[in-house]
């Protein structure tokens, strides 16, 4: 595949959209536990941008809404496999 346009360059990822711009979310509350599981893996770490595809701001917005989540214990800090 030499000089070949159409054949992405190693190394490149196709860009991902963010899904909460795409939805036209402006805010990201932090009581929408539904939301919030799905961008948290299955040890309760928080997704990067890279893997989910956010946007800066919404991934600072996202990051503050689970802090504020677990302090209020609607979602766990961890997982029960893992205490």
């Amino acid at each position: 595949m030499i000089n070949n346009p159409s054949h992405p360059k190693k190394g490149h990822l196709k860009t991902k959209e963010c899904k909460f711009t795409k939805a036209g979310i402006e805010y990201i509350d932090y009581k929408d536990t539904d939301t919030l599981l799905r961008f948290i893996n299955d040890q309760g770490k928080i997704l990067p941008r890279r893997v989910t595809g956010n946007s800066a701001r919404h991934q600072r917005q996202f990051s503050t809404a689970v802090k504020r989540a677990r302090f209020m214990a609607l979602i766990p800090y961890v997982t029960e496999n893992l205490r």
